[in-house]
């Protein structure tokens, strides 16, 4: 069924890595989801008034907030085709996370209302007329969205779009929430047992923790979180697969949006090699970046001194004192700068996140370090945050 509606609506859509291609899979999702979630709307609509059923107007409420996330994904991957512009000169592909957090706001504030209607029927409880019609559609529902669920995950890791893979764990946990109503339907039925009133409670519960869960997985990437671990280790093993690259540090990977990703990271190269050789090198490792994985990769060229006796030396020394204060320290960027004054040790420091450390202190311990070893030079260290 998925594959017929994609080659319905979707041209090549097996070419999805394509940004149109890509959107055209995100509006299908999202036609699809306003027309299935309207029809289940109004179907569990109507059951509930017949039934006069708190739970199976919740359940049909939530179904309206699906209605409405699926307009918005619509919309979401509409914005995020747009262009570069003048004031965006990186696109507009993060309209897709806004859309996210918009559906994430809906369902909290649908869940909080529903929490609020389900507790009154518990405190004024009433009764209500569950039907052999009420279950069916209750069933069907369950069945649906089942389909649904599987639709949205397989377009959801077509894209790696956070909306549809959001929808997909929306429409699991539809499931699960139908048919807690629907269970609640059955005891009503087969033994005159009425839980309508806590069914529905906990239907609203779940609504409420599903749109906090929302909120967080679309607010991060808004944020600036931690790059994927497969996409950093991707972007290094390309980068270090020249044999003139020495070593890699200080990759940074700037989000806007799932197919518009930046990247800078720093590569060591012989100081010895031509100039315009490195630049060749850099040129053509930020080609195949942008090729193989839709980066676009910056490279910052540090020059190593691999034949410098001297720099050798002090480099295998302060990093000795350096894994003696700290094993989970690492150093990268280093040299020498021959001052006026005293001979300097530069290097950049990685420090993780969760330890705490004073900058100066640090200096000091490797400085008195090094005197031991009848070593004089001072430092100059760049403390940089990582993990």
């Amino acid at each position: 069924m998925t594959g017929l509606l994609l080659r319905l609506f979707v041209k090549d859509y097996k070419n999805h890595k394509d940004s149109a291609v890509r959107s055209s899979i995100g509006k299908t999702a999202g036609i699809t989801g306003i027309v299935c979630n309207f029809l289940l709307f109004c179907l569990k609509l109507v059951a509930g008034i017949m039934a006069g059923s708190v739970s199976v107007f919740a359940d049909a409420a939530n179904n309206l907030s699906d209605c409405s996330a699926s307009a918005l994904t619509f919309f979401g991957f509409r914005m995020a085709q747009r262009p570069a512009d003048k004031d965006h000169p990186y696109g507009h592909a993060r309209y897709e996370y806004l859309s996210g957090l918009a559906i994430a706001v809906f369902v909290l504030l649908l869940g909080s209302e529903m929490i609020t209607s389900s507790i009154k029927r518990i405190v004024h409880p009433t009764d209500n007329k569950m039907s052999a019609l009420t279950a069916l559609i209750l069933a069907g529902a369950i069945v649906l969205k089942l389909w649904m669920f599987f639709f949205y995950r397989r377009l959801g890791k077509l894209t790696n779009s956070l909306s549809l893979a959001a929808a997909a764990v929306d429409s699991r946990n539809d499931v699960v929430t139908t048919s807690a109503v629907l269970a609640g339907c059955v005891l009503r039925l087969a033994w005159g047992i009425n839980l309508d009133a806590y069914i529905g409670l906990g239907v609203s519960g779940f609504i409420l923790y599903s749109g906090i869960m929302l909120v967080k997985d679309t607010i991060s990437p808004l944020l600036g979180k931690q790059a994927d671990a497969q996409l950093v280790e991707d972007i290094t093993r390309l980068v270090l697969s020249d044999p003139k690259v020495l070593g890699v540090h200080d990759l940074l990977v700037h989000d806007y949006g799932p197919d518009k990703r930046f990247a800078s990271i720093h590569v060591e190269i012989s100081a010895e090699e031509d100039p315009f050789s490195g630049h060749d090198i850099i040129d053509r490792i930020e080609r195949e970046v942008q090729n193989c994985l839709n980066v676009h990769l910056v490279i910052h060229y540090d020059p190593v001194a691999v034949n410098d006796s001297e720099w050798q030396d002090m480099r295998c020394r302060v990093d000795s004192v350096i894994k003696d204060i700290n094993p989970r320290f690492s150093m990268h960027g280093f040299r020498i700068i021959k001052d006026k004054d005293a001979d300097v040790l530069a290097f950049d420091l990685d420090i993780p996140y969760d330890v705490k450390y004073k900058g100066e202190e640090v200096s000091a311990r490797i400085e008195a370090a090094l005197k031991e070893q009848g070593k004089h030079y001072t430092t100059l260290i760049r403390f940089d945050g990582k993990e």
